[in-house]
């Protein structure tokens, strides 16, 4: 069977699939919608957090990052995991313990000010609406190449399936159809794997095969890939640091306390019967999420050698244009993969000075779906791969559009200023808001700014410097009142979007994009999508200087945070 008739049949087995969980777990009740009734079992919760979790970026952009990136690609790596331990330790079962549907709801209450509700709901759609981007990216990456059409096209398809099962489903609907999208996602990333793997070093486990030797050769993996890299003129693979370790360092940080701060992950925890078991879930997501992430660098690694070796076979004869291989043209029709003959021999030479590389486009969001090409696997490991960056894509796009609407409609409309609407009304007005959100992530995703993983580093960094730091210290300072947490938040994303605004250019806005990837007026050589955790500090700092110097909060609120942060049982014990 063709590539082409076997990708739309495993596809649309999978689509099928994910609409059918989506109409049988349709929501009747706004609890139903926005946290799936509050039944879900920590390890099926788990599950879904993972799929949740791990978007186009994760499946599709971040292995391509760290196969351009090196070692400098670790950063996503450790910053996306150590996230969920801040997550699992410090936010998941305190907000389950307050049991409240939305993020906003308890940043509303705690800080007892419709104001600090609308700004936390401003917050959370800029950093939701600039993560969805990444998705709807992934979703016409993937649908552009093995579906052969158009990224547009591919787009409007993905928008098409999010809104029936999202739409239809509210939280209950998304969760149960995550469940599957995991089970999708995890095969189509690690069988791949595993058969590259066995190709190149005769080991089964990707994770031990990036450290192992080449098949018939006393040379490891990567020792090989130092060699090839460096003759092209990269720097070394194992070495290449991101930029500086100062940003190494922030940018890890601003992905970890990005993702405890990320609404769509948080109101995941609101899903499950108990304070504990919201810990619970956060373990089993990241074991579930491991399987994946330990899996990526390996993936990177070989997907990078075996394109270079397509490319600039080890015989220093550079392969000519007619010679290309069939992945090469099938790339080349998305426009991702682009070949531009310089110097008029009909060859192709691919090296890392700009003068004489041909090779003028390799899209970092090709290199996990095109891999299993350039390995020549079966083609039902391709149509799976296929579905998997489709999986991946769209369970996030789902979650994120989920926790925009709700903050539209149960955090504005219900919450602010219709609060007497019936629980119907509520349900009926979430679903238009949803459907409207996926408009406008549509529309966005028409013009991404940047690929997948470093417009999702952008959410994150967003995330950790508005939403984290007013949740941390909602939960672990009884001293920090309204006028903190709004001027807090405020402050945080304020400073952190000018500063993308300044190196990067407004997103979204013709004629103001990019300045340059290396801005001399970088602070302290942090790069835009590390700046979150500077946000952070600014937030914090903002905060804590405007408490301290306003009236302490009401007597309740600080008796809230004591109950909050109190065991359940112990509360029980001493009649609380």
């Amino acid at each position: 069977m063709d590539l082409k008739t076997m990708t739309y049949i495993v596809v649309g087995l999978s689509f099928a699939l994910y609409l059918g969980i989506a109409f049988w777990a349709r929501a009747g009740s706004t609890k139903d919608f926005y946290v799936a009734g509050g039944g879900v079992h920590p390890i099926s919760n788990g599950m879904a957090t993972a799929a949740d979790w791990m978007s186009a970026a994760s499946f599709i952009s971040m292995a391509g990052l760290i196969a351009f990136m090196g070692y400098g690609g670790s950063v996503f790596l450790m910053g996306w995991t150590g996230g969920y331990v801040i997550l699992a330790m410090l936010l998941a079962p305190y907000l389950r313990k307050y049991g409240k549907f939305t993020v906003p709801e308890f940043i509303g209450d705690r800080f007892y000010s419709r104001t600090a509700r609308i700004v936390a709901v401003i917050c959370l759609i800029i950093c939701s609406v600039t993560y969805v981007i990444g998705q709807m990216k992934g979703v016409g990456v993937a649908f552009s190449r093995f579906l052969e059409v158009s990224y547009e096209t591919g787009l409007l398809v993905g928008m098409v399936i999010v809104f029936f099962y999202a739409v239809l489903g509210g939280m209950k609907g998304i969760t149960y159809t995550q469940i599957a999208q995991y089970c999708v996602l995890i095969f189509a990333y690690t069988i791949p794997a595993i058969f590259i793997s066995l190709n190149l070093t005769g080991n089964p486990l990707p994770q031990l095969g990036l450290g192992s030797t080449l098949t018939g050769t006393d040379t490891y993996l990567l020792d090989r890939l130092d060699q090839v890299v460096t003759e092209l003129g990269w720097a070394e693979y194992t070495t290449t640091p991101r930029l500086s370790m100062t940003n190494m360092f922030v940018y890890t940080l601003s992905l970890m306390i990005g993702t405890a701060g990320l609404p769509h992950v948080i109101i995941r925890f609101f899903t499950v019967p108990k304070v504990k078991d919201a810990r619970s879930s956060a373990g089993w997501a990241l074991v579930f999420i491991a399987i994946l992430y330990t899996t990526a660098p390996a993936v990177a690694g070989m997907a990078r050698l075996n394109l270079i070796n397509t490319i600039e076979p080890a015989s220093g004869k550079h392969i000519t244009y007619d010679e290309r291989p069939q992945w090469f043209k099938n790339w080349e029709k998305t426009g991702l993969l682009q070949y531009e003959d310089k110097n008029g021999d009909g060859r192709i030479q691919y090296t890392a000075d700009a003068a004489t590389n041909e090779m003028v486009k390799v899209d970092n969001d090709i290199m996990v779906l095109a891999n299993p090409e350039i390995a020549r696997l079966p083609n039902w490991v391709i149509a799976l791969v296929a579905a998997g960056g489709l999986a991946a894509a769209l369970s996030t796009a789902a979650g994120l559009l989920l926790a925009i609407s709700s903050a539209i409609s149960h955090d504005l409309l219900k919450g602010v200023f219709a609060p007497q609407i019936s629980e119907k009304t509520e349900l009926t007005a979430s679903r238009i808001a949803m459907a409207l959100a996926i408009c406008g992530a549509g529309y966005l995703g028409y013009n991404p700014p940047d690929f997948a993983a470093g417009t999702v580093a952008l959410a994150f960094g967003l995330a950790a410097s508005s939403i984290f730091p007013v949740l941390m210290m909602g939960i672990f300072s009884k001293r920090v009142n309204k006028e903190g947490a709004i001027a807090g938040m405020v402050a945080g994303i304020a400073v952190t979007l000018l500063y993308v605004f300044q190196h990067k250019g407004i997103m979204f806005i013709p004629g103001t994009e990019y300045l340059g990837s290396m801005s001399p007026n970088w602070f302290l050589g942090i790069e835009p999508n590390a700046f979150g955790t500077i946000g952070a500090i600014v937030n914090f700092a903002v905060a804590y200087g405007v408490s301290l110097a306003t009236q302490q909060p009401p007597q309740e609120v600080q008796e809230l945070v004591e109950h909050i942060r109190v065991p359940t049982g112990v509360a029980d014990a001493h009649g609380h």
